[in-house]
């Protein structure tokens, strides 16, 4: 197999800390999105969306996306299980990690990429170039703000997002605070659940890749 990574973005880094997790070794290919690598046509050649991650089985098959990849990579390697043991758990750490990616991670890609100047006629990724609108920046801030202030809440007491086990919920949710930085954005200073939360998950080998 080969990944395609870019050690910078988060999407990327999502599926990264999903293989470490599992303990897997994958030959990485590194992507230079900051300098356009992912339209050339070299990379077009792998993935006509021009996006990362992407991960390429030994028969050939490409998946191009965070869920294909962290969907193949646990059925084919169901230990230590990511998203869920039981049918009850499946369902919770499924709902958790759409609210994360919805709220959290769309809201932070709406707030950088619509702000950012060296993301200027380019606001969304792929092979369109889209201009920035700077109404969808202050909203996305408003949005990562609203999410930060949540996180105490969706943590509690547990020792995880969802619950007693790591699961692909702290994967995501540790991407978007750690990415939250980008725009100078953190959990509140009192949130000691989020903030010992997120202390824990940042000790873990995985998510110092």
């Amino acid at each position: 197999m080969k990944f395609y990574d870019c050690s910078t973005a988060p999407s990327p880094r999502r599926v990264r800390i999903f293989i470490a997790e599992k303990g897997l070794e994958i030959n990485t290919i590194e992507i230079d999105l900051r300098n356009g690598e992912q339209m050339a046509p070299a990379f077009r050649s792998i993935n006509p969306n021009c996006t990362v991650p992407v991960l390429v089985l030994d028969d050939g098959t490409r998946l191009t996306s965070t869920a294909g990849i962290r969907g193949y990579l646990e059925a084919a390697h169901p230990e230590p299980n990511l998203t869920g043991g039981t049918a009850a758990e499946k369902g919770r750490i499924a709902d958790l990690q759409w609210r994360i990616e919805m709220e959290g991670m769309m809201a932070m890609s709406e707030a950088l990429r619509n702000s950012a100047a060296r993301m200027q006629g380019r606001a969304l990724t792929g092979v369109v170039d889209y201009e920035q609108i700077p109404a969808l920046a202050e909203r996305g801030r408003a949005r990562v703000e609203r999410f930060l202030n949540g996180v105490e809440a969706m943590i509690g007491d547990k020792p995880f997002a969802a619950g007693d086990h790591y699961s692909v919920a702290d994967i995501d949710l540790l991407v978007v605070v750690d990415f939250a930085g980008w725009i100078k954005m953190d959990l509140p200073e009192g949130a000691s659940n989020a903030r010992r939360w997120h202390t824990a998950v940042s000790g873990r080998p995985s998510a110092k890749l």
